[in-house]
């Protein structure tokens, strides 16, 4: 959030979208809905409250994604799967949010087949979820590593900052 915020002020460039990816604490909330036009990591009701309250009157309502723990990895952020239908009804009725889509983060170690296997998880529970009347546009899935297969199974935002930048310290 820290390296964000500052590099978002030395930017300040006009027309660009800043979102928000990683894990977001209750602390970090205020920030959060009045720089970023979109967050990838809603994963609770609480947290998408409280960007909602946050969320200044005069912006547009802020983008947001829910993240899906689909590989079940304890040491990562996300709804199950089975909680992010509900989830996502939940969201979509808060006036300052606007629930675009859904986002995932496969295991590191996932062979290129366990990946595949989880985009094309995402991709269905996005239809699943759009069925119940909650629409989604977005799948944020895939990253440096694996965008090939990200964009092969429908990811609308894939995330390649190493590719850009490096591989941070």
């Amino acid at each position: 959030m820290q390296e964000a915020l500052g590099k978002i002020d030395v930017l300040d460039l006009p027309g660009v979208e800043w979102h928000f990816i990683g894990r977001v604490q209750s602390n970090k909330t205020r920030d959060i809905a009045h720089v970023f036009d979109w967050v990838h990591t809603v994963d609770r009701f609480k947290v998408a409250q409280r960007l909602n309250e946050q969320r200044p009157h005069y912006a547009a309502p802020l983008n947001v994604c829910l993240q899906v723990n689909l590989a079940k990895e304890a040491r990562k952020a996300g709804v199950t799967e089975e909680l992010a239908p509900a989830l996502a009804l939940e969201v979509a009725n808060l006036e300052r949010l606007r629930l675009r889509g859904l986002m995932t983060i496969p295991p590191a170690d996932s062979t290129p087949a366990q990946t595949t296997a989880l985009f094309d998880r995402l991709r269905e529970l996005r239809q699943e979820i759009s069925a119940l009347g909650v629409p989604l546009d977005t799948l944020s899935m895939g990253m440096s590593v694996d965008l090939e297969i990200a964009i092969g199974c429908g990811s609308t935002i894939v995330r390649v900052g190493t590719a850009i930048f490096g591989a941070r310290a």
